[in-house]
């Protein structure tokens, strides 16, 4: 049987730590600010995060793009060569075409090479909800499973994974279209703080509406609540757009619930998902295994 690689990307928001503990490979996207075009790493080689977010509290307007497939094929060619299989897991279809580029790669590195096997999955996830499927992923790979295996253990599992998070700036979600600018004013001076999760097609949705970030940061770990009976068993990862304090708050109600300490990851959001949420932005993620 042939080795196989598992790879996700960078808009799977997951702490450089834990990604050093993994096996998995991370596929850089690309962001542009300031008419100047990064890669984003998740060692933040190409550049310090709160710089990033600083540059859009002073007003820089960043721009993100998929991937198209001739990059996607220089980099799954470097591992076809190797003689390894790959296993895709991508950032969800409902926010991104990008697996459309992945899957028009995989046919012409086919043609190229007929006995390599590439499969792209749709993940169904973003941020930090798509770091923790890849985790736990990572985590299934290590135990043993197969391509054939972890594939389907992936399509089984992707419907688990839990999104929860609340934007502080309105403004963010009205340039991507999930606010009308009357919406974001309005909510702006009320301090109103909206609750967003994914849903099984990979969307963004708009679950409910906070007034405050106290009961905002309340909301989202009662969600939590409602489905994890046993905190100790779960692996939670806490995103933060330059917020390191509400993720913090975040941790400190999950320890109180039982959460084991090395089970919860703090992790930034990057450059790809925090241009269009902002900063300010406080998620928790988890698959409900």
């Amino acid at each position: 049987m042939r080795d196989y690689v598992l790879i996700g990307d960078t808009t799977e928001d997951i702490a450089p730590e834990v990604v050093k503990t993994m096996d998995a490979k991370l596929l850089p996207f690309s962001y542009s600010i300031n008419d100047e075009i990064f890669p984003f790493y998740m060692d933040e080689r190409d550049g310090d995060i709160k710089d990033f977010y600083e540059k859009l509290r002073k007003g820089s307007m960043p721009v993100t793009s998929q991937i198209n497939p001739d990059s996607y094929k220089s980099y799954f060619e470097e591992i076809v060569k190797e003689g390894k299989d790959i296993l895709y897991l991508c950032f969800t279809s409902g926010l991104s075409g990008s697996i459309q580029s992945a899957l028009i790669a995989a046919d012409m590195i086919n043609d190229k090479y007929p006995d390599a096997r590439i499969e792209i999955i749709d993940s169904f996830s973003a941020s930090v909800g798509g770091g923790i499927l890849l985790y736990e992923s990572d985590l299934k790979k290590k135990e043993g499973l197969g391509l054939d295996e972890l594939k389907a253990w992936i399509e089984e599992n992707r419907y688990k994974t839990r999104h929860w998070f609340m934007v502080e700036d309105l403004f963010h979600l009205k340039r991507g279209g999930r606010l009308s600018t009357v919406e974001a004013m309005i909510g702006s001076a009320l301090k109103i703080k909206p609750i967003l999760s994914v849903d099984e097609e990979g969307k963004l949705v708009v679950k409910s509406k906070a007034r405050g970030t106290g009961k905002a940061l309340d909301y989202l770990i009662s969600r939590v609540d409602e489905e994890v009976s046993d905190f100790s068993k779960i692996h939670f990862n806490i995103g933060n757009a330059d917020s390191l304090e509400k993720a913090e708050k975040i941790k400190e109600m999950l320890l109180e619930r039982g959460a084991k300490e090395e089970n919860i990851f703090i992790s930034s959001i990057g450059p790809i998902i925090g241009t269009h949420v902002g900063p300010g932005m406080a998620a928790i993620a988890y698959v409900n295994l």
